[in-house]
């Protein structure tokens, strides 16, 4: 939390009964079994990502040949084993950055062919036995070949994706009290760049590139800058020194930022010259009207440990006149409600990636209130949720484009 900030948590009350409550009881005994049934999860999931891959394509009646079955399946296996054994090296304690790559490598690849390893096994298949297509051996052996090619397609295609430099998305957003000097402002949203594993310096060179030809008034960065120390990745995050803006260049941490010495990115995004807002805010004047621009420390920082750091979003607004818009940096959508209750205009967020790979989307939805774009919350608040600039991990994008977002603010008409 912010140094003059406090958080409250407010504690549950025991209250001493000679008659136990059966409510109560009741209550807590499916969710102790939910609980108990979560800690296998870690366990279950990478069994069933490998497995059900390879029962859809070996053993579902396509008769392979016996050398073809025991060969594929001994792979499967390899992969079982060392799939959690190269993510253990990468990003545990060593942090070897080989192993992280295979390992994220392996993850991705997997949860594409696991999708669609469910998907055609059940409806490619029904499709096939309707249409009366082949005996039963023909119909595995097409489901096979189905995935096996789609998958490489969307895995060749999501590298590209992920590789690239994102493309322009450019949003209008009507802010009802912004003034008349303030429109047509011109604010820059990058977000989890993740430098990594693999060095991506060159990609970072021409996103920045890409970001100075935008000509920004204020540029954004919301956090997750990169998985690692600022120490180990400044080559990759470098380039941000370079980003123009006519106002401000301001940043937030991610939740990534705690996993990896926070206070070392605050310090390095210092130095590159961009304003780190940690529960504060600073005053962007245009045309003699005044946006109020905010930020918080992700909300990971309040149970992070790191003395200091934690969201606190009356600190960040303290001293800024309530009649002025207010645009907030936030790294995570779910912030949006905080927002909104204070007042906010206008909150930018990052976290999501847009799912990032198919169909995770559906997944992220269960714990964010946004996905991607421009949504409403209350009577005047917006939240854009960029899909994000870089990735995390697996070096695919399946259906979730990375973006740099321009966004042009203008007054409600």
């Amino acid at each position: 939390m912010g140094s003059t900030g406090r958080l409250e948590r407010r504690g549950s009350v025991t209250e001493t009964s000679s008659t136990p409550s059966t409510a109560g009881d009741a209550q807590e005994a499916p969710r102790g079994r939910l609980q108990r049934m979560m800690r296998y999860l870690p366990l279950v999931a990478p069994v069933l990502l490998w497995a059900v891959p390879c029962g859809v394509l070996l053993y579902t009646g396509q008769h392979w040949p016996l050398p073809v079955t025991l060969t594929g399946t001994a792979l499967f296996v390899l992969g079982l084993i060392g799939m959690p054994l190269a993510m253990a090296r990468g990003h545990g304690r060593r942090q070897q950055d080989w192993a992280a790559i295979v390992g994220d490598t392996l993850l991705g690849s997997m949860w594409v062919l696991f999708t669609w390893s469910v998907l055609f096994g059940v409806l490619l298949r029904l499709a096939l036995t309707v249409a009366g297509v082949g005996d039963g051996q023909d119909r595995a052996r097409i489901v096979t070949w189905a995935v096996l090619g789609v998958t490489a397609m969307l895995l060749a295609w999501g590298y590209a994706e992920a590789r690239r430099v994102p493309r322009v998305r450019r949003v209008d957003v009507e802010l009802p009290r912004l003034g008349a000097g303030l429109d047509g402002t011109r604010v820059v949203l990058i977000t989890d760049t993740h430098y990594g594993p693999l060095d991506r310096a060159r990609w970072s060179e021409r996103v920045c590139e890409r970001v100075n030809t935008l000509e920004a008034d204020l540029v954004c960065h919301t956090g997750d800058i990169a998985d690692g120390t600022a120490e180990r990745r400044r080559a990759q995050a470098a380039p941000l020194g370079t980003v123009e803006a006519t106002g401000a260049r301001v940043y937030v941490t991610g939740n990534h930022e705690y996993y990896s010495e926070a206070q070392g990115w605050v310090d390095l995004m210092d130095e590159l010259g961009w304003e780190p807002l940690r529960n504060r805010h600073v005053l962007l004047e245009r045309g003699g009207d005044t946006l109020v621009v905010a930020g918080v420390d992700d909300v990971t920082a309040d149970s992070s440990g790191l003395a200091g750091h934690g969201a606190d979003l009356a600190e960040a607004l303290d001293g800024a006149d309530p009649g002025l818009p207010v645009l907030l940096l936030a790294h995570q959508p779910k912030f949006i409600d905080r927002a909104a209750a204070h007042g906010v205009d206008l909150q930018l967020s990052g976290h999501t990636h847009g799912g990032q790979i198919w169909p995770f989307h559906y997944l992220v939805r269960l714990d964010q209130p946004a996905l991607a774009g421009l949504t409403h919350h209350g009577a005047r608040t917006r939240l854009y949720t960029s899909r994000g600039t870089g990735f995390w991990g697996p070096p695919f994008r399946v259906f979730a484009p990375s973006e740099i977002t321009l966004l042009v603010l203008r007054p409600a008409s």
